[in-house]
């Protein structure tokens, strides 16, 4: 029963994340099944971007059934990513180890605070008259950026994306989670399925409670946002964000 509860209130916390802002589970996952579970961190991470597959994958789904998906170009940047990932990781493997994990916390709490400050309300209209040339070359640099960080630092994939759509390609915030989601769902995959087979599978249980409670909660809080007002959404999206940085910081304080 505890190990059904940790799980369901961090399933909660990842989904939530997701579904609003396009955010991994691992930021969140991660560090609960550490902490109070005890798992160790290379099963946790597993079982954490096997959990983000299908939340991403139900929330892609429901931004692009509310035409909220810009398929074209989040191919591109999956495979710029997905590339680039790769030659982050090989770099960072070379370069002496570094604290690095507070990044994804603080960038998580720092973009936040964004939306609810400076709310994010670009149109769909303003997004399209950009040439398709244009978005197209936007979206592979992107992606090699994104991909290097990921790469290099480990974490904080979702939150690069949200950040760069929306500040850099001038994405609608839907359009820009619908997006990210897209893409985060082929790169957990692919982060999950190396994951246990390099490791395997430790505890199926809490990989099943995960799964089911990222998933519900995705799927919620991904039809609530495809429902809001962009100002709602800016706001639901930001106190998301803040409470889940301030969360993660608690865990690990305590870890």
């Amino acid at each position: 029963m505890y190990k059904f509860i940790i799980c369901f209130i961090a399933g909660i916390g990842a989904g939530l994340g997701t579904g609003f802002a396009g955010m991994s589970a691992a930021a969140v996952i991660t560090p609960m099944l550490v902490t109070f579970l005890h798992i160790e961190t290379y099963q946790a991470i597993g079982i954490a971007l096997a959990s983000d597959v299908l939340a991403s994958a139900v929330s892609a789904y429901t931004y692009g059934k509310n035409k909220n998906l810009d398929i074209r170009n989040g191919i591109v940047m999956m495979v710029a990513v997905l590339c680039f990932t790769l030659v982050g990781s090989w770099v960072s493997s070379l370069l002496p180890s570094a604290a690095m994990g507070s990044f994804s916390v603080c960038m998580t709490l720092l973009l936040g605070i964004k939306f609810i400050v400076k709310p994010v309300m670009t149109t769909k209209e303003a997004m399209t008259a950009v040439s398709m040339r244009k978005r197209f070359v936007q979206s592979a640099l992107c992606g090699v950026m994104v991909g290097m960080i990921c790469g290099f630092i480990g974490a904080g994939g979702g939150m690069m994306m949200l950040l760069i759509l929306t500040s850099v390609l001038g994405y609608e915030l839907k359009t820009a989670v619908g997006t990210s989601v897209f893409i985060m769902t082929f790169t957990a995959l692919t982060g999950a399925l190396s994951h246990f087979a390099i490791g395997g599978v430790a505890d199926w249980w809490a990989l099943l409670f995960c799964v089911a409670s990222t998933l519900l909660w995705a799927r919620i809080a991904a039809r609530f946002a495809n429902r809001s007002t962009p100002e709602a959404l800016n706001r639901a999206t930001g106190a998301v964000l803040v409470v889940l940085g301030v969360v993660i910081l608690s865990v690990n304080f305590f870890s």
